[in-house]
């Protein structure tokens, strides 16, 4: 399910479909026709309207506009008051006499309502949002005397006089939980367009003096993260599915050294399983696709000063493939650093996503002019990979580029769930890995938002499962990557369907086994961990072939001790800390 049909799927299940059994003959633009004698509104239409609305509306708050929101139904009080309280705007719920704005007229009979008074006229608002509009036609017209423009809720019902009064009609069936769903549209907008503006300006991103934007748009932020199981499927046509394909750009940074495990390279060069590397996998996969599709998607290797010159002699086992490598200049470097988040004492520090400074990445495309040349051959889209990450499959089923295209998203990232609790940033992990428009890029630039705590906030993501996300930051990452827990299916890391836990063991490897040598040396094979929970190891422990671990398993070899798993060892919920524990290892 693409994210157009996700939004259409909220509007059905609001009822925002169902009209009135009149529709009147300027609505008909709106409808769908009749069913059961009721009229059926055309939720694409309404989708259209309301995106037309909310940036109205947000380019308003962009101005510090002043914005007045009518109701007088008291099932909408609690969902109108909430929104007026997060976006800061006070919400008057008191009832005017006589002219709504002009105050021009005291009506010559008052009937009695269970409301509050409010003789003196307010300051006139920039535009007028109603929500019953059907009891507002006073409002609407005066708003029309004084070339207000309105925002409207409006069914199949409404006349022709009422109707072409309101500027940015909104046809919908005005049930509490379409309302619902409008409120909340409008809060993250006007939150967006406030929080941007005040970057522009250099402003602390506040409300109120004193509350944090972050705070009150925790809710709505998870709410753009859209779930890997509802992506569309790719169009059965596998020529449509090629022409998508042909706009593609594949683009991966070569940032990281693998110092931190004894690795002198680019982690994306380090051997993981039967010989291939991270970057070997990448070229696989689009060579995969181009053989399939017909296609012959580039390739572009942007690579840091450290990393370009071995990078260069790796790519060298690829001959004649569309792969271009960039590296990374000192201009860019500097200019990458203010991307860079920097903690409150002032020095430097990780992102709140835990990602790569992606500056590093863009940068050297957008300052080489390469962005350019690729426009002019027709692309328009770039899948941004990290320098490690094995599991990001260029999988044509989980296409991000159709939603892209179809719903005119430019950014997209991807994201895994974690069990924290606190920030909406916090709850999510980026895995290195971003869908983009290409157009997007320099806006990015120009803003200043090369960061993926901004963009996060920008732009929306898609939740994908843990294994599309397969970092090598120590070799316990190796560990598993190497064991049977993960297969090669089609060119891609695949995790083994017969392991009924759906979470990866945890593995805790002690400091002998830092050093990706000493990691080789002390594995004659990785261990079969199928069934395996947990594993611990500490201490002087080398492994021989064939063996099974399940469930929980702790070695420790204490100082100046040794242990050696023999052969075709089979440990389930094993506690070891002797070579006694486990017989005697033949030399």
């Amino acid at each position: 399910m693409s994210f157009h049909s996700v939004v259409i799927q909220k509007l059905l299940n609001a009822n925002a479909h169902i009209g009135r059994r009149v529709t009147s003959n300027h609505f008909k633009i709106f409808s769908e026709g009749t069913r059961n004698g009721v009229s059926i509104v055309d939720s694409d239409k309404t989708l259209i309207c309301l995106r037309n609305a909310c940036d109205f509306i947000g380019h308003l708050s962009r101005n510090n506009a002043r914005l007045l929101f009518v109701n007088t139904n008291s099932l909408f009080d609690e969902i109108i008051a909430q929104m007026t309280k997060t976006i800061g705007i006070k919400h008057d719920t008191t009832w005017r006499l006589g002219g709504f704005l002009t105050n021009s007229s005291s009506p010559r009979r008052f009937r009695g309502r269970n409301k509050k008074f409010n003789i003196c006229a307010p300051e006139a608002p920039d535009c007028i949002v109603i929500f019953d509009t059907e009891s507002k036609s006073s409002v609407i017209k005066e708003a029309n005397r004084l070339q207000i423009p309105v925002v409207g809720l409006v069914d199949s019902s409404m006349p022709w006089e009422t109707y072409s009064k309101i500027t940015y009609p909104v046809p919908a069936n005005d049930s509490v939980e379409f309302v619902y769903m409008f409120c909340n549209l409008i809060t993250k907008t006007i939150l967006k367009e406030r929080k941007e503006a005040m970057a522009e300006r250099g402003e602390e991103a506040v409300i109120g003096g004193d509350v944090e934007l972050d705070d009150l748009t925790k809710q709505s932020t998870d709410k753009f993260v859209l779930p890997y199981e509802e992506l569309s499927a790719i169009p059965e046509d596998a020529s449509e599915t090629k022409a998508l394909l042909e706009k593609l750009v594949i683009v991966r940074f070569n940032g990281d050294l693998g110092t931190a495990i004894g690795f002198s390279g680019p982690k994306s060069t380090m051997e993981i399983v039967d010989g291939l590397t991270c970057l070997d996998l990448t070229i696989n996969q689009i060579e995969a696709l181009n053989a399939k599709y017909g296609t012959n998607i580039p390739l572009y290797v942007v690579n840091a000063v450290d990393a370009h010159r071995k990078v260069l002699e790796f790519l060298k086992k690829h001959p004649n493939k569309n792969i271009h490598s960039i590296q990374e200049r000192i201009t860019d470097l500097q200019e990458a650093s203010k991307f860079a988040p920097r903690s409150a004492k002032g020095q430097d520090s990780k992102d709140e996503m835990k990602s790569f400074n992606i500056a590093q990445a863009i940068l050297p495309l957008v300052n080489s002019g390469r962005l350019d040349i690729l426009s002019s051959q027709g692309k328009e889209y770039i899948l941004l990979l990290g320098s490690d990450n094995l599991g990001c499959a260029i999988d044509p089923s989980i296409l991000l580029l159709w939603i892209m295209i179809h719903n005119d998203i430019e950014l997209c990232l991807e994201v895994t769930p974690k069990s924290s609790i606190l920030m909406p940033k916090k709850d999510w992990r980026f895995t290195d890995t971003m869908w983009m428009s290409i157009q997007s890029m320099e806006k990015l630039v120009a803003k200043d938002s090369l960061t993926i705590s901004k963009i996060f906030d920008q732009h929306f993501a898609i939740s994908v499962p843990n294994a599309r996300y397969l970092p090598v930051e120590a070799t316990s990452d190796l560990f598993l990557l190497q064991s049977d827990l993960y297969i090669f299916i089609e060119d891609k890391l695949t995790r083994n369907t017969t392991r009924e836990n759906p979470t990866d063991p945890s593995i805790q490897l002690g400091p002998v086994f830092r050093n990706v040598n000493d990691f080789k040396e002390r594995f004659k094979s990785i261990p079969s961990i199928v069934g395996l929970d947990s594993l611990k190891v500490t201490g002087d422990v080398w492994f021989g072939t064939g063996i099974t671990l399940k469930g929980e398993v702790n070695i420790h070899a204490g100082p100046g001790a040794r242990i050696v798993i023999p052969d075709g060892a089979v440990l389930e919920n094993r506690t070891i800390t002797s070579q006694e524990e486990i017989g005697e290892v033949s030399s």
